[in-house]
């Protein structure tokens, strides 16, 4: 099974990797969004790096689910 089944089968019958899954492209694009502002404020810049944290923090516990693990 190749990685993109393995995550449509995850998004259909694992409710947790489902929600992490769209919590983090939700997240992306939030990043995204701040950064295509250009020049940032300070608190802008805060935010980013704490988003970006959190999202790399969902994406361990994506891998994780996708090689087995809990």
């Amino acid at each position: 099974m190749d990685r993109e089944e393995k995550i449509g089968n995850l998004l259909v019958g694992d409710e947790e990797f489902k929600k992490i899954y769209y919590e983090h492209r939700e997240l992306d694009e939030v990043i995204r969004n701040l950064e295509v502002k250009g020049s940032l404020t300070l608190n802008d810049e805060l935010e980013v790096k704490k988003l970006k944290k959190i999202k790399l923090s969902l994406k361990d516990r994506l891998e994780a689910k996708l090689s087995g693990g809990r």
